[in-house]
């Protein structure tokens, strides 16, 4: 039997979320960018001993988010890279639900995000904009609208097409 210890196993902002790590080219100006663009708070930074960021961690709203320098030497070597090293391209989009979309959108594009698709309301009840970054990493952020039944959304999106 494993006899229980008084610290917690998984802090509660950790508890039921898969923490999002992403890699970018300068994580302390991509810092300033998101404080900037999305009202985030950093939380804590680890300089790599070279010089970089290893990780930070940011909150975003309600969720937490890691980064750090994709050219920082333990980064390396673990082949960790950041979407500019891609082509441009990246395999992972953010979501983050936010208060009110319309406004985190005039402020990030303000601070330099690429709006792709403006804030509309969304068949899935959810006012929606999708940009991205100057890092190269694309976000969704949602504020949410309406509650919408499977079978809602299922002749939404019929009407869609």
């Amino acid at each position: 039997m494993t006899e229980r210890t008084d610290h917690i196993e998984i802090p509660d902002r950790y508890r039921y979320a898969v923490i999002p790590h992403i890699m970018v080219d300068d994580a302390a100006t991509a810092i300033d960018f998101y404080q900037r663009a999305f009202g985030a708070r950093e939380d804590f930074r680890i300089d790599a001993p070279g010089g970089g960021i290893l990780p930070a961690e940011i909150t975003i709203g309600r969720s937490t988010l890691m980064l750090g320098d994709a050219s920082v030497d333990e980064a390396e070597a673990a082949s960790f890279a950041a979407p500019t090293s891609l082509g441009g391209g990246t395999s992972v989009t953010l979501h983050v639900f936010v208060p009110d979309v319309d406004s985190l959108a005039e402020r990030a594009e303000a601070a330099g995000a690429e709006i792709l698709q403006p804030p509309k309301d969304m068949f899935h009840g959810d006012r929606t904009v999708i940009l991205k970054d100057p890092s190269g990493h694309m976000w969704v952020f949602l504020t949410h609208v309406e509650d919408v039944s499977q079978e809602e959304l299922r002749r939404r999106l019929a009407t869609a097409g």
